[in-house]
C-alpha cells in the first residue's frame, strides 16, 4: 500500500512530535505509569488483561474500523512517538508504521511485532478464491496471527516479558495475570480442538475474506473462501459466487461464514442459493463501537466461535 499523502502526513506529525519535546523518560507520567500503545483490537485487549490499570493504554484503530485501510492521525504518531511500549502486527497492512518508526528515535522505546512472535505462513490462493487485481512482488504472509489461540499464548508472553522489562514495580501483577490468562486460553483451545475432533466434515465456507488460516492450520480445518485474509476486494467475481454455491450444495456444508464488520452481501447470496444458514466467525480485528464500551474480549469473542464452529462442522 503507496501512500505519498500519507507519508506527507507522517512527516509533518513527526516534526510536530519533536517539536513538542520529543522523548520522555519510561514512567515520567504524574500517575508513575507507563504509556503502551497498540495499533488494533488483539494487543491492545492482551495488554488489557494482563495489565488492567497498570498502564495508560492507547488504541489507535477506532472501534468499528478497518484495519487494512487505516491511516494514522498526526495525533496518533505523536502517541506512538511518546510510548513506552508499541505493539502492531506488521506486514503489509502496517507499511505505514515502518515510515513512521524509520522516521523516530526508538531507542528508548520497547517495539513489540506480533508476525515476529510466531511462526508466520505465506498467504495462498485456494482453489475458488479471488485473488486481488493488483498483485505485489514477492512473498505475502498472513498477518491474522492471533485468530489461533496458540499463537495468542506466544504474543501474551513476549507482551508479559517485556512489559515485567520495562515497568518492573508491577512485574508480580504482569506475571500473575499471564498465568491466569494463558490456562483461559489453554481451555480455549482445548475445546475447538474437541470440537473438531467430533466433527462429521473438516470444511468450512466464508462468503467474505479468510482471516483465519492460522486457526484452520492450527486444527486442521480445510477451507473455501470469496477472498484471502488481507483482501481489500467486497466485490467477487460471478464465478467466484458460483464455485463457493457449488462447493456448499456438493459437501452438503449447512454453514456459510462471514466475518464481523463486513456487508455479508456474498454469504447472504449463497445462502439464499443453498439453503445453508449464515454465522458470523468473528476473526477479532476489531469489534463495534457497543462492544468496545462493553468492554467485550478477545477470549469472549472465540469462546463465542466455539457454538458457531460446531454447528458448521456437525
Amino acid at each position: 500500500m503507496k501512500r505519498i499523502f500519507l507519508f506527507i502526513c507522517i512527516t509533518v506529525s513527526f516534526t510536530l512530535a519533536v517539536s513538542a519535546g520529543g522523548r520522555r523518560d519510561a514512567r515520567r507520567n504524574a500517575d508513575g505509569k507507563i504509556d503502551v500503545v497498540a495499533t488494533i483490537f488483539p494487543p491492545y485487549d492482551f495488554v488489557r488483561a494482563i495489565a488492567g490499570d497498570k498502564v495508560n493504554l492507547t488504541m489507535l484503530l477506532p472501534p468499528a474500523a478497518e484495519s487494512h485501510s487505516f491511516e494514522p492521525t498526526p495525533q496518533d504518531i505523536i502517541q506512538v512517538q511518546n510510548s513506552d511500549i508499541f505493539i502492531y502486527v506488521g506486514g503489509e497492512s502496517d507499511e505505514w508504521v515502518n515510515k513512521i518508526l524509520d522516521s523516530m528515535d526508538t531507542s528508548r522505546m520497547k517495539i513489540i511485532t506480533l508476525m515476529d512472535c510466531v511462526e508466520v505462513v505465506e498467504e495462498i490462493i485456494v482453489e475458488g478464491m479471488q485473488e486481488e487485481e493488483e498483485e505485489e512482488a514477492g512473498a505475502e504472509y498472513d498477518e491474522h496471527v492471533w485468530t489461533s489461540p496458540r499463537n495468542a499464548k506466544l504474543i501474551i508472553q513476549k507482551i508479559a516479558d517485556v512489559l515485567k522489562e520495562v515497568d518492573t514495580a508491577n512485574a508480580a501483577v504482569y506475571e500473575k495475570n499471564t498465568s491466569a490468562y494463558l490456562s483461559k486460553l489453554d481451555s480455549l483451545d482445548a475445546s475447538f480442538q474437541n470440537v473438531v475432533n467430533g466433527a462429521r466434515r473438516k470444511t468450512i465456507i466464508f462468503g467474505d475474506r479468510f482471516p483465519f488460516r492460522y486457526f484452520a492450520d492450527a486444527y486442521g480445518l480445510s477451507y473455501f473462501a470469496a477472498f484471502p485474509g488481507c483482501s481489500t476486494e467486497t466485490e467477487c467475481s460471478a464465478a467466484t459466487v458460483a464455485f463457493l454455491i457449488n462447493k456448499v450444495k456438493a459437501e452438503g456444508l449447512p454453514v456459510v461464514f462471514y466475518i464481523e464488520l463486513s456487508n455479508e452481501k456474498i454469504a447472504d447470496i449463497i445462502c439464499e442459493e443453498t439453503g445453508a444458514k449464515k454465522l458470523l466467525l468473528h476473526a477479532v480485528h476489531n469489534i463495534t463501537r457497543n462492544d468496545f464500551m462493553n468492554g467485550v474480549t478477545y477470549y469472549d469473542l472465540m469462546t463465542q466461535n466455539i457454538n458457531n464452529l460446531r454447528e458448521a462442522l456437525y
